[in-house]
């Protein structure tokens, strides 16, 4: 129970508008004044909710048991006849999928900085598209969360920007319908748009990540906003093609495109060669990012101006995504110190696997992949971790699986059932994952203290 309180809510007009519908049911005084008005007020409140928390699809039973029972009540129909087994077994199921279904909400970070967040789109003009049917340049999106000094009227921003079109690209990926998770465009989260970034006497460390195949930029918002409360700039690359969506500022989306993964059962080496094209791609998106970086450092017009220590620049990234961020600090000097989520090894080159990196550098496991000890990716790892010229450990969390390292569990606590995690408490998993995300960037970018040892019992050393 404390797992879903952390992790999920329904709005408080949708807790206060069944109680006063059930406890208009099970009165036993029906005649009374005061128990006759308790429809109409919870009608009152489905009202204000639509215009304050706005209409989801999950609340439709709730809405239609609502009108139902305020008639009732305008008519003076006798509360035994609503109350019938079948009402009331209407509005366990008008609490229940909202319950299940809730708006998810994401947690205030822990840092003394205000967040803001900026998108810009990202076009390279020394690098043409491999993974759309046209010649065109290769284009994508990237997100920044950075310190900020919001006012008054600063705007909260969207978990996700586009939510109507990224729910149902995401609900279908999991393997629902695509109206599933429609309520996602609701999340408001714990930072604003387009704030001024927070005056500062050194500029801000740059950290850059990169998510997993069918992934998406904001899908680990929660570490980038407690990073950013810290005093970091979190800048997060959407890779065109391979995340699950990624919409432009003109309107233009694109779809991911599944062969750009072969399938699973194709030949170790064309699947490998493949896979190092993929992440070839998405590593350029994180070089180009920093060059761009660079560029709005230097402007005075630009938000950023000489707010950025593009000399201190940390990389992360979550399976294909921690591929990438391999391959990017393994071919690009300008990385500082690495961190891989359950780094998915096969879209490595091998150059980088058998010459390892430079950086300091630091993994997390889930229990999922590191118990598969005889998988490809182990394999890989293994050949590629004592190549590592500053290892800091590789961990692994007992009771994760492969997307508690992202916010998707927070759709639903249902997650593990819909394969979204492991059976660990959420906000655990969530306080040990930021714990070690800071502490390590705070070691390598910061000249702060880093504690690999095995500070929760959850957490199990593997190297």
């Amino acid at each position: 129970m404390r797992d879903f309180m952390y992790n999920h809510a329904m709005r408080p007009l949708e807790i206060i508008a069944p109680l006063l519908l059930a406890t208009h049911l099970l009165w036993r005084a029906p005649r009374l004044m005061m128990v006759r008005s308790l429809p109409l007020l919870a009608l009152a409140l489905i009202v204000i909710h639509f215009v304050v928390e706005g209409y989801r699809w999950q609340m439709i039973p709730l809405y239609a048991l609502t009108l139902v029972v305020a008639t009732f009540a305008i008519f003076q129909v006798e509360s035994r006849t609503v109350a019938s087994f079948l009402t009331f077994g209407l509005l366990t199921v008008s609490i229940a999928i909202p319950i299940f279904l809730p708006v998810p909400r994401i947690a205030r970070p822990s840092g003394p900085y205000i967040v803001g967040t900026r998108i810009y789109e990202m076009v390279d003009n020394s690098r043409r598209e491999i993974y759309s049917d046209k010649d065109e340049l290769r284009r994508f999106t990237i997100q920044i969360w950075y310190p900020s000094e919001a006012d008054s009227s600063a705007e909260h921003a969207p978990w996700m920007a586009d939510a109507k079109i990224y729910a149902p690209a995401i609900a279908s990926h999991i393997g629902m319908p695509s109206f599933f998770l429609d309520h996602l465009a609701l999340v408001k989260i714990p930072a604003f748009k387009e704030t001024k970034v927070a005056d500062s006497s050194a500029p801000f460390p740059v950290i850059l990540f990169s998510h997993g195949w069918n992934g998406f930029n904001a899908q680990n918002t929660e570490q980038a906003l407690e990073l950013a409360s810290h005093g970091y700039v979190v800048v997060g690359a959407q890779h065109t093609y391979g995340a699950v969506v990624t919409v432009f500022p003109n309107g233009d989306v694109a779809l991911n495109n599944p062969s750009a993964l072969p399938p699973d059962e194709t030949p170790t080496a064309e699947y490998e060669a493949d896979a190092q094209k993929l992440v070839n791609q998405w590593a350029g998106d994180l070089g180009y990012t920093l060059d761009v970086l660079a560029t709005i450092n230097s402007s005075v017009r630009s938000p950023f101006g000489n707010a950025l220590d593009l000399s201190r620049v940390g990389v992360y990234g979550h399976s294909t995504g921690g591929g990438a961020a391999i391959q990017f600090c393994g071919t690009d000097s300008r990385c500082t110190a690495l961190l891989g989520m359950d780094p998915f090894m096969r879209p490595v080159s091998y150059k980088v696997i058998d010459n390892g990196v430079t950086q300091p550098s630091f993994f997390m496991f889930s229990q999922v992949w590191a118990d598969e000890t005889t998988s490809r990716n182990n394999e890989l790892f293994d050949r590629f971790y004592p190549n590592v010229k500053q290892p800091l450990g590789v961990i692994k969390i007992e009771g994760t699986a492969h997307y508690d390292f992202t916010d998707l569990p927070l759709l639903s606590p249902l997650a593990p059932q819909l394969g979204l995690k492991g059976p660990i408490n959420g906000k655990l998993v969530t306080t040990i994952v930021n714990d070690y995300l800071l502490s390590f960037f705070n070691a390598t970018l910061k000249d702060g203290q880093f504690d690999n040892s095995s500070k929760y019992s959850e957490v199990k050393t593997i190297h």
